[in-house]
């Protein structure tokens, strides 16, 4: 596991204020909507923001590209790399 994969857990469970979960608890893989850890739109939205302020990426909100990204934290850490140049 890449270190930037527990940085994005520790936002998503500040952000969303998912106190009663860990980093161990949210699977670098698994959807974070849906059947996965069950995020909605309004999550997005926050997480996003919290994402955005963390790493000091871009996201277009709209962009069906963006919203591949969300898929889990992988699909994020992948992301917020290739934006940051880090391989």
């Amino acid at each position: 596991m890449r270190p930037i994969e527990n940085e994005i857990k520790g936002v998503i469970i500040e952000a969303l204020d998912l106190e009663d979960m860990s980093i161990d608890d949210i699977e670098t893989e698994d959807p974070l909507f849906g059947e996965g850890l069950g995020l909605d739109s309004i999550d997005a939205l926050e997480l996003g923001l919290a994402l955005k302020k963390k790493f000091d990426i871009k996201l277009d909100s709209d962009s069906e590209e963006s919203k591949k990204h969300f898929f889990s934290v992988r699909t994020l850490a992948d992301f917020i790399e290739a934006q940051k140049g880090v391989a």
